[in-house]
């Protein structure tokens, strides 16, 4: 597929209508409460142009306090002085894997997901067509690596798992890719991107 056609697919989808999801959206017993507080977020899924297009995604350091050694999409809250998610996103991107904002094509963004920890996350799509050295942050990055666009975008390439939370089970999406274990709200984002691009 050429690029053009593939950004060109990227933009259709976008304009695509689907409800927010959540990383309770496989756990219809859970109840929220309406009066909670949610925090704003925004995540750069990345698309590397190229005869193999991939994903962009980071293997989160094991010291971290929450999600250690998970895998996630370059990204993190709102601060002050961002320009909302798509602010955030950049700014994270470039802090966490050395990704210059310039080198980003913004194509637009996916619907928000809830996340348990209490985020509102907006995944903002970005095009990336140029090439850049990938320098991941000490302390928050163990590896940056990328998971081929065509295996993400693929639904049947998804399975639904569970484990013990809370005292209950929760299930959620996996997409595993090589040694990476894709899992819980950044392979329900892709989810999202991948039912958007059939």
């Amino acid at each position: 597929m050429r690029t053009t056609d593939l950004r060109d697919r990227l933009r259709s989808a976008l304009e695509a209508t689907s409800a927010p999801s959540s990383d309770f959206d496989l756990n219809p017993d859970v109840v929220l409460p309406e009066n909670r507080a949610l925090r704003d977020a925004g995540v750069l899924v990345g698309v590397i142009a190229g005869a193999c297009p991939a994903v962009v995604l980071t293997k989160r350091s094991s010291r971290l306090k929450h999600h250690p050694g998970q895998i996630a999409f370059p990204g993190g809250k709102v601060d002050p002085g961002d320009d909302g998610p798509t602010g955030a996103a950049l700014r994270e991107a470039e802090e966490e894997i050395g990704l210059p904002r310039a080198a980003v094509e913004v194509l637009g963004t996916l619907p928000p997901h809830e996340t348990v920890t209490g985020f509102t996350v907006t995944p903002v799509l970005g095009w990336i067509s140029a090439s850049f050295d990938p320098v991941p942050e000490a302390g928050e990055v163990a590896e940056v690596f990328t998971a081929p666009f065509d295996h993400v975008t693929d639904p049947s390439r998804y399975s639904v798992q569970s484990r013990r939370w809370r005292g209950g089970r929760r299930h959620y999406y996996t997409v595993p890719w090589g040694p990476y274990y894709i899992w819980g709200a950044t392979a329900r984002m892709l989810r999202v991107l991948a039912d958007r691009m059939q």
